[in-house]
């Protein structure tokens, strides 16, 4: 189980990463198709694959020479260091009577077009061995001549004679990207399943820093060696952590700043104790409903506050969207006394946050102490901007001060906590969890996050009795039946997870069908019925009926979709319905890659 500062303790989504993992197949797909790099032509090679290839010259294993035993006195075999392997083991060839001449020089095309086509065809496979002979002792120049000659005299194209020269120049110091490219261009335009070729150019395109091409030819060849070949592999798991990396840095310096999804906002929200929305109106003398015994009405508010009041009651509605536009506004109107200003700040601060604008967040962030300095929300939210930006000891010191103002504020521990707990420092975040529950003990999450904290601390025992009790004072909340049910999940307790993943549902839907809001359920406890159906049981066809349920009721919660997407991918891109999913699946991947909310969650995504 993992959490982050910004919400509430959850693992599903590095659940959703990687519940596949030993697939290594899954994995590898997945990632090209999260690029859409082409794997519709791969899947078309793929399924055509048993097709006899009749463009090979020889067939051999692909060990570059016969294994005939030498003798004791013959020296031994010397091969490229770093280089690929020539594909062809052939018989040795009886020895003919050829005029040697026709090795040591350049034919003409007259004198090439005057031979029988049978002493074409067998003079291009004498000059393709005397090439091998030449490459296995790193002579890759004059292999790469040998290889010319043959493609010269051939009188059919054969695409071993283009693979094998593109070898050649993949070995010369330095190598010759380039032609390696164009001479695989041309095996596979004779052979476009031509694996080695493929692979071959795979490399080229990956020294020419052209990764999204390199990470195509490598997917194909993956495909096409029914991903038994570890070395492509681990070629594309390379290739895709350099791609997604300079493909997510482009991506967010060009991406407008946009709020994730609904489920993550309310999450992070869902992570403060609430400060009740009557309090503040109250304070601000804007109600025009009673409050209490004493009813009060505006004293002639500005514009920009009766606007905060309706940010304000769109943020208690869940209604995100205006209430990030409503405090711009607000703000822009100006507002009339610093405690509201700083209110306006601290909620604009937090939305920036939560569009991955760091800086900005910190600047409102500040802003806001500066008005009100004992602001401690603003404080732990400063701390977190700070930890999003890698500056712990900063983070740290937020949490200093806000204790100074106000020691007493249960939210400083619990998120001081969850600092410590993604440093993996579980026994300090145990402590900070205790100390908030101490404060204040209805903060389901607070007892969440320390029975996680213990099970991360190796305390097994003491986690499930932090379980069970927290199950038995929150019998209506769904969450500690689904994290419950995490913890089971991970130890293999399959039947008791499923049961706690039905019972958080239940809860959630009674939840939902009585809350007064349009806002969709949380459908973690769905999406994770369907993961432990599919590792206890390797139901395919159950998780994929979950999470479709769960992406109907809400089409963006992340780990609904990265689930989905590695799903669809499970059985690879065989049978009859295999390219329709992956394409499903790189729609799934590209949606994931736009809901990624900052650089490292995009190359996630990407990768």
């Amino acid at each position: 189980m993992s959490t982050s500062t910004q919400e509430p303790p959850t693992a599903l989504i590095d659940r959703a990463q990687t519940f596949l993992s030993e697939n290594k197949r899954v994995v590898l797909l997945g990632a090209a198709a999260a690029l859409a790099v082409g794997i519709g032509g791969a899947y078309y090679a793929y399924s055509s694959s048993s097709r006899t290839r009749t463009s090979d010259v020889e067939k051999g294993t692909g060990t570059g020479g016969s294994k005939k035993k030498k003798s004791s006195k013959s020296k031994k075999k010397k091969t490229a260091k770093d280089g690929p392997i020539l594909e062809e083991i052939v018989p040795p060839l009886p020895k003919v009577e050829e005029e040697p001449t026709l090795f040591d020089r350049q034919l003409s095309e007259e004198e090439i077009k005057s031979m029988p086509v049978e002493d074409r065809t067998k003079l291009a496979s004498q000059l393709k061995e005397k090439g091998n002979a030449a490459y296995k002792n790193t002579k890759f120049n004059e292999a790469a001549v040998y290889y010319t000659r043959a493609i010269e005299v051939t009188p059919k194209p054969e695409p071993v004679f283009y693979s094998n020269r593109a070898a050649c120049y993949v070995n010369m110091s330095p190598p010759n990207y380039t032609a390696v490219v164009d001479d695989c261009d041309e095996a596979l335009k004779l052979d476009s399943q031509y694996v080695k070729a493929l692979n071959r150019r795979a490399v080229a395109f990956e020294g020419l820093h052209r990764y999204e091409e390199a990470l195509r030819d490598y997917t194909a060849a993956t495909i096409l060696d029914r991903f038994t070949n570890q070395s492509t592999a681990k070629s594309v798991e390379r290739v895709v952590g350099i791609y997604a990396s300079q493909k997510a840095a482009e991506e967010m310096a060009n991406r407008q700043p946009r709020l994730p999804s609904f489920a993550l906002i309310t999450a992070y929200f869902a992570a403060f104790r609430s400060r009740a929305l009557s309090q503040l109106q109250l304070k601000l003398r804007l109600t025009r409903v009673s409050i209490g015994p004493h009813p009060t009405f505006p004293e002639e508010p500005s514009t920009g506050d009766n606007t905060l009041l309706l940010a304000l009651q769109a943020l208690d509605a869940t209604d995100y969207v205006h209430a990030a536009s409503l405090i711009n506004e607000a703000i822009d109107q100006g507002i009339s006394w610093d405690q509201g200003r700083a209110e306006a700040l601290n909620l604009r601060g937090t939305f920036k946050f939560l569009m991955n604008e760091s800086v900005g967040a910190k600047e409102d962030l500040l802003a806001s102490l500066e008005l009100v300095p004992g602001f401690t929300q603003s404080l732990v939210k400063l701390a977190s901007a700070h930890m999003e930006q890698g500056d712990a000891p900063s983070a740290f010191k937020c949490f200093e001060d806000a204790i100074k103002f106000n020691p007493n504020d249960p939210d400083i521990y619990y998120h001081r906590g969850q600092v410590y707990f993604i440093m993996n420092e579980f026994s300090k975040a145990a402590e900070e969890y205790i100390k908030s529950t101490e404060l204040d003990d209805t903060f389901v999450f607070s007892h969440i996050q320390l029975a996680v904290a213990q099970y991360k601390s190796g305390e097994t025992g003491k986690s499930q009795v932090t379980f069970r009790k927290t199950l038995q004072a929150f019998p209506s909340r769904s969450e500690p039946p689904n994290y419950y049910g995490e913890l089971l999940l991970d130890q293999g307790r399959f039947p008791e997870a499923i049961e706690k993943f039905e019972r958080a549902w239940e809860l959630e839907q009674a939840r939902h069908s009585s809350s007064t809001t349009s806002s969709p359920p949380n459908v973690l406890p769905l999406v994770n019925k369907g993961l432990a159906l599919f590792q206890f049981k390797q139901d395919a066809g159950a998780a994929e009926r979950y999470c479709s349920e769960a992406l109907r009721l809400d089409s963006d919660c992340e780990a609904a979709v990265a689930t989905m997407a590695q799903l669809y991918l499970h059985a690879g891109p065989g049978g009859s319905d295999g390219e329709k999913r992956i394409e499903k699946a790189m729609t799934l991947f590209k949606k994931q890659a736009e809901m990624a909310r900052s650089e490292v969650e995009l190359q996630s995504a990407l990768a």
